[in-house]
């Protein structure tokens, strides 16, 4: 970032002390403007004589009065520019405190709080604002540092599997090249998988897209259809039901938000007789709701409360699967719909597996 070069000039402390001053002298001058006038009216214009006490005239009040006012002025002044540099000095002390602050985080460091104390004002808002802002930045640092750090271990897993099936075939000449290429197939398909989910999640956050009218229902029925040869191999009933449940958004993103989650709903379920239940309709809100359910294992709600984070597997068994997915097919949901500026609940079924509900907002009229 290049930043703007600046002319130096005074400090807001400097500023302020002399505008409280100048402010200070302004009212003591019309102050002794009043004075002035008003004893003008009682004080005669020519000398007085005669027998009696001494009556001052105009002249005699102008050199009593004018010394007396410049010496007042002179007093206010210093009075000012002392008391006003004070003053901005205390007012300007939590701003010290909120810019040591924005060139902390400027260099890196996001664990630095403000914490102002004392009753709510401005500035106690403005910290705590910024207080605010520090915190969620540095949460999305960490998560960004934890997903950059599974996604590189997830890439890097294939590669070594890849390199260690080479360097066996190379010192085994006799070894079964069919078998080899079958293999190193099915581990270069995971490794596009995560590549192409990855740019998935990526273009998700970007947020970059026009967003249109989407029927969610239409979208459940394409992703059944596409994902009913993988259903039925694995002995999954598909079900759809439901109504119109229109929203506003990419209508490719969406469509990924709804296979992934049936996609999910079919591999993660039970061995034999499972069943996946898509369901949509339009909430009495106006939202566009979206509801998954499947049969499957049992699961405990701290291991469903972490099933949306990147890289997470609903079991064991799906770890060693060829569909299972890469650990990213919740998470790109989760975005997806935060994106569309809608919401996703995950809970586990009494009977065992998922019950996931994704709600997003109707379309503006």
């Amino acid at each position: 970032m290049i930043r703007r070069a600046r002319a130096p000039g005074l400090s807001v402390r400097v500023k302020l002390a002399v505008s409280y001053a100048a402010f200070l002298m302004v009212a003591g001058a019309l102050l002794l403007a009043v004075v002035w006038v008003f004893l003008l009216r009682y004080v005669p214009t020519g000398a007085i004589t005669g027998p009696g006490p001494f009556i001052p005239n105009r002249g005699d009040l102008e050199r009593a009065f004018t010394p007396a006012a410049a010496w007042a002025l002179l007093f206010l002044l210093a009075f000012g520019l002392v008391g006003g540099w004070l003053l901005a000095g205390r007012m300007l002390a939590p701003l010290q405190r909120i810019t040591e602050a924005t060139r902390l985080a400027a260099s890196g460091s996001l664990s630095h709080r403000i914490d102002l104390a004392g009753r709510q004002d401005e500035f106690r808002e403005l910290a705590d604002s910024f207080d605010a802002m520090l915190e969620r930045l540095q949460a999305q640092v960490e998560e960004q540092q934890r997903f950059a750090a599974n996604a590189s271990h997830e890439l890097r897993t294939p590669l070594a599997i890849t390199q260690t099936m080479l360097d066996v075939a190379r010192n085994d000449p006799g070894h079964d090249t069919r078998a080899l290429i079958e293999r190193l197939r099915i581990v270069n398909a995971r490794a596009i998988s995560l590549t192409e989910a990855l740019l998935v999640l990526s273009r998700a956050e970007q947020r970059s897209f026009t967003a249109e009218e989407v029927d969610l229902s239409l979208l459940a029925e394409e992703a059944t259809e596409t994902l009913l040869p993988l259903a039925e191999a694995r002995g999954v009933e598909l079900q759809t039901s439901g109504s119109v449940a229109r929203t506003a958004g990419s209508p490719t993103l969406l469509l990924q938000l709804v296979t992934n989650l049936v996609h999910n709903a079919i591999v993660h379920n039970l061995p034999t007789g499972g069943a996946v239940l898509i369901t949509t309709e339009q909430t009495p809100r106006g939202t566009a709701a979206l509801t998954v359910d499947n049969t499957g294992g049992p699961m405990s709600p701290e291991l469903v409360a972490t099933l949306a984070e990147p890289f997470q597997r609903g079991s064991e068994r799906a770890r060693g699967d060829d569909h299972a997915g890469v650990g990213l097919g919740l998470a790109i949901v989760k975005t997806i719909a935060e994106t569309h500026a809608g919401t996703i609940a995950i809970r586990p079924r009494a009977g065992g597996g998922l019950h996931v509900r994704v709600e997003l907002p109707a379309p503006q009229r």
